[in-house]
């Protein structure tokens, strides 16, 4: 029975590149020479509205990379991508930002626009051109001390697990920042903060659906992750997500992505059988999910326009919702979010499997729709 679990996963493994047929061209098509950076959507590129905008364009990269990619990259494209995120960042704060004023009022993407250029120009073999905000004293005040950093986390509001939880994760982008030693208490209180209202029956944070928990979660393994600490109660979350994945539809890449990242992550000795359901289950939602582009779309109806907003749905209650940032038109077609998801999802599925990933078929075909 093993042997059969073991060898039917590796058939769903082999079927899930059919997903993928059509993907990389579409992908080849975000590109802006001119600016160095990818679009979000095809919607975009023809709006004068919309630009090429860091998440997208660390997102297509992270894609390039995972499919081996960036070894390949010709160097006038490899400039291009690095002066995208260098003109991005201000000289005076060290904050990456784009050209929507919008984005400046939304904490996530604020500090998730560290993290990306940051990341992006190490992938590149380059550095930001200025110290990054904690070095330039523009971070926001509650950085002082671990005591008002907690203050800090103490004030966001987990009503909807996905979004709190992406504020308290991305926050840490300071920590971060920090040399070690300083480093240590803010990790302390951060670490005791988190036990003191995980939910020790679920173990998932915040309130919300299943699934909605499970992705506010996910965004908390990327604290843990990030600063190597273990995430308590992993017994409790596994248990979590195999219900939710039974139990739930998932109307979100997000919902495809996280459960699956999560698992990855905690590196939890699986059932044959649990893993061949898994499995199955996601690349039937991920199917759900494509479109005759080639790329993925983040919702099952559409792609949403603002994805900054999307965490948070009609209905819901979140007192500090930003501003929509629109990147899109919010048409049936796929976008960078939904496709760099697609790409890690099918990378951890391996990784579960214990079968070693390849690139996606076709994957060098990448360079000749450029």
């Amino acid at each position: 029975m093993i042997a059969d679990s073991k060898k039917e996963v590796q058939q769903s493994l082999a079927k899930m590149e059919a997903v993928f047929d059509g993907f990389f061209q579409w992908l080849a098509g975000q590109y802006d020479p001119a600016s160095g950076g990818f679009y979000y959507a095809k919607s975009s590129i023809n709006d004068h509205h919309f630009k090429p905008d860091i998440e997208s364009t660390a997102q297509a990269l992270n894609i390039l990379l995972r499919n081996d990619l960036v070894k390949d990259m010709p160097e006038a494209m490899r400039k291009q991508m690095v002066d995208f995120f260098q003109r991005k960042q201000e000289k005076t704060t060290g904050y990456f930002l784009d050209e929507n004023p919008l984005m400046k009022k939304d904490e996530v993407m604020v500090h998730r626009a560290i993290n990306y250029s940051t990341g992006s120009l190490n992938k590149l073999g380059s550095t930001p051109l200025f110290p990054l905000p904690l070095e330039a004293k523009s971070a926001p005040d509650y950085v002082r001390t671990p005591e008002t950093y907690l203050e800090k986390w103490r004030s966001i509001d987990l009503r909807n697990s996905w979004r709190g939880c992406d504020l308290l994760a991305t926050s840490c982008v300071y920590i971060g920042e920090m040399p070690e030693d300083q480093r240590e208490p803010f990790l302390q209180e951060a670490i005791r903060y988190l036990a003191s209202i995980q939910d020790p029956e679920t173990g998932l944070w915040g309130e919300g659906s299943l699934y909605v928990k499970i992705s506010g979660t996910f965004k908390l393994h990327t604290f843990y992750s990030r600063f190597n600490i273990p995430m308590p109660n992993t017994d409790r979350i596994y248990q979590s997500i195999l219900t939710c994945l039974r139990t739930e539809e998932a109307v979100d890449m997000c919902y495809i992505r996280n459960p699956i990242d999560l698992l990855s992550y905690m590196e939890l000795p699986i059932p044959e059988e649990d893993l061949k359901e898994i499995i199955e289950i996601t690349i039937g939602n991920m199917k759900k999910l494509k479109r005759d582009d080639g790329g993925f779309s983040r919702e099952l109806e559409h792609s949403p326009p603002a994805p900054n907003v999307a965490q948070v749905k009609k209905g819901e209650f979140y007192p500090d919702m930003p501003e929509a940032v629109h990147l899109g038109k919010g048409l049936v077609e796929g976008d960078m979010n939904a496709s760099t998801q697609a790409t890690l999802i099918r990378i951890q599925c391996h990784k579960l499997a214990g079968i070693p990933v390849k690139p996606i078929k076709n994957a060098r075909t990448f360079y000749t729709f450029l």
